[in-house]
């Protein structure tokens, strides 16, 4: 259930699709096809999503026997299929097998579900002990991964333009985090509150790979997917916390369309409303204030950013000032009058967001 008055899952691509249209239009038929087939999945599976939110998802629990407070993975290989889950290849306890890729999506459903219980005693993406399932090895040349309100699934990569998606921890990090949120504030899937559904997963994913390394805010490189993109590419990654606009700039992709402020806010029909271009100003935020109170993200700015997507008071269709408003309530709830709240404050004034 959600704190906002119903179960309301979307279906969520790391990749967004203005990417996977603009490669889906090239010449190059390694480049296009690979493109055109990973669209063709993702719609398939948005009208799945659409008919198990109105008919229901089959209830999940944990199984028998599973300790409390314990990871429960399980993941599968699609065999470059579309058949979901695919073929149980290692479940919670087994050891590593041949298959790397499935070796890192199984450490990496561990690093989501070890910070979110570590640092906020949520106890999977549920809070309730939710197994983690996972297929990797999904169609042929698949470019993305994604949550469909279920589980994870994982593809290839074309190895033109994307490598193997289960590579960078955040991008599992960042899907699942879309788990989290279609459990608590249930924002809706377009415009700001799409953005900031994006903007979360950013975050949590960025704080899933920096406390999985042991990293501080200022040792962090705040940039998502990075690992991601194949050699031929010019760019670090999909996304860049730390400076929007920035991760890529490629004969290919295109540049990096995300904003940093609302001085050049996206307004546009595609991807949502833009929920993959906009998010770059509430991450920018986030960036903002972890770097200005130091230490570790994921303790006391993340501790912030938790606190306003699982208070109850953030509304499905909250905007970015809604967002930034809870966030400041909660810093001054947690933290009092001291740094932390001074943090939040500025870094929504220095990203063009109004507190209210």
């Amino acid at each position: 259930m959600t704190t906002n008055g119903g179960f309301q899952p979307v279906f969520c691509t790391i990749v967004p699709p203005h990417v996977l249209d603009r490669l889906a239009r090239n010449e190059d038929p390694s480049l296009s096809g690979p493109a055109r087939r990973s669209l063709e999945h993702d719609a398939y599976q948005r009208t799945h999503r659409r008919l198990t939110t109105v008919i229901g998802a089959p209830a999940v629990a944990a199984p028998a026997g599973a300790v409390a407070d314990q990871p429960h993975r399980t993941i599968y290989d699609a065999g470059h299929q579309q058949d979901l889950p695919g073929t149980k290849v290692r479940e919670e306890g087994a050891e590593p097998g041949a298959d790397a890729t499935v070796n890192r999506a199984y450490t990496g459903l561990g690093a989501t579900f070890e910070l979110y219980l570590k640092a906020y005693g949520r106890n999977s993406i549920d809070g309730e002990g939710l197994p983690l399932d996972a297929s990797v090895h999904f169609g042929t040349d698949y470019d993305n991964a994604f949550w469909n309100g279920e589980q994870m699934v994982f593809g290839d990569g074309d190895n033109e333009i994307f490598l193997d998606f289960t590579i960078p921890v955040d991008v599992i990090g960042h899907e699942l985090t879309h788990g989290v949120t279609q459990h608590t504030a249930n924002l809706t899937y377009f415009g700001q509150p799409g953005a900031l559904n994006e903007s979360v997963s950013d975050v949590f994913g960025s704080l899933i790979k920096q406390y999985a390394l042991g990293q501080s805010a200022a040792e962090a490189d705040w940039l998502i997917g990075a690992g991601l993109l194949a050699p031929r590419v010019t760019g670090t990654a999909l996304r860049s916390m730390k400076a929007p606009g920035t991760a890529y700039d490629d004969d290919v992709l295109g540049k990096d369309p995300q904003p940093a402020t609302m001085d050049d806010y996206v307004r546009t029909g595609r991807d949502n409303g833009g929920v993959h271009i906009n998010s770059g100003i509430p991450n920018h935020a986030f960036y903002l204030v972890a770097t200005a109170i130091g230490g570790n993200a994921w303790e006391r700015a993340g501790q912030i950013w938790y606190d306003t997507l699982t208070g109850g008071e953030l509304k499905q269709d909250a905007a970015f000032a809604d967002f930034a408003t809870l966030t400041v309530k909660a810093a001054r709830e947690r933290y009092g009058a001291g740094d932390e709240l001074q943090a939040v404050q500025k870094a929504w004034e220095q990203v063009g967001v109004r507190t209210l």
